[in-house]
């Protein structure tokens, strides 16, 4: 059988994986971008719900669901800011990793 080599962080490794966050992004960048990530996942969450909320009362009528409503433009350009994060955070990892 495999055995995982790597486990969840204890302890000291998570200081280690907090000050290479503090490298990577700058004290500076921390509470936006925890902002930033909190409120997309309150946009997501609350668009979920309504949708599930939807979906129950269309089942229960018997009727045909329809398609979720469009993103205002300053979601979409919040969706499109956290994607480049995502995508600077993936490169930044790869580059760290050495590949």
């Amino acid at each position: 059988m495999f055995t995982p080599m790597i486990g969840m962080p204890q302890g000291a490794e998570w200081l280690i994986i907090l000050a290479i966050v503090i490298l990577v992004f700058g004290a500076a960048k921390l509470p936006e971008l925890a902002r930033g990530t909190g409120q997309a996942l309150r946009i997501f969450k609350s668009e979920t719900k309504g949708l599930r909320d939807e979906d129950d009362e269309k089942g229960a009528k018997g009727e045909k669901t329809e398609k979720p409503a469009e993103l205002t433009a300053s979601e979409q350009e919040r969706i499109s800011e956290l994607e480049r994060r995502e995508a600077e955070i993936k490169a930044e990892r790869e580059r760290l990793s050495g590949n």
